[in-house]
């Protein structure tokens, strides 16, 4: 949920809820909430999920999870914020409860695991290939090895024996 509309429901102005947040940041890690970024302000301007920038308050929202709203209801620490809450939590398990019984919620959730398994099926494979690659290029770069001394012994026979017309008779 964005914090503006947090604040509403909790009957306090963003930047308070901004603030109380700020000086319990320790309490709100990545996953309790973020922060929007431009780009996503703008996605959602033009998706009219909101009506402008400045409805957001002048700043970057910050969006939080249902963990996050838990933790609000601490740092803000009222009568009001304690009931908002609950209402909110009960909201999120409802949710929860009707996503879990959709047949395209199961279907999309079986084809991500399909994906992640095809996902982990691939690391493998490519550190399998990466070993038999590295396995080839060590063979290969033995046989280099082996063709340079043959080289070097062919090189050095090669001086020590000289064609007929290079010798010089003495007779």
């Amino acid at each position: 949920m964005l914090d503006r509309d947090l604040a509403d429901l909790y009957c306090v102005k963003p930047f308070r809820l901004r603030e109380r947040v700020k000086r319990n940041i320790n309490r709100f890690n990545e996953f309790y909430r973020f922060q929007l970024s431009a780009n996503e302000v703008n996605e959602l301007v033009s998706q009219n999920a909101i009506p402008s920038k400045r409805s957001l308050g002048g700043s970057l929202p910050y969006v939080f999870t249902e963990h996050g709203t838990l933790m609000l209801a601490s740092v803000l620490n009222s009568d009001v914020a304690i009931d908002i809450n609950q209402k909110i939590i009960e909201a999120f398990v409802e949710l929860r409860q009707q996503i879990s019984v959709t047949s395209e919620y199961s279907i999309l959730n079986e084809r991500i695991r399909r994906i992640e398994s095809e996902i982990d099926s691939i690391k493998t494979n490519q550190k399998f290939e990466s070993k038999v690659l590295e396995g080839k290029l060590s063979q290969l770069s033995r046989d280099v090895i082996q063709f340079s001394q043959v080289l070097d012994e062919f090189q050095e026979t090669h001086l020590m024996i000289k064609r007929p017309d290079e010798q010089s008779f003495k007779g």
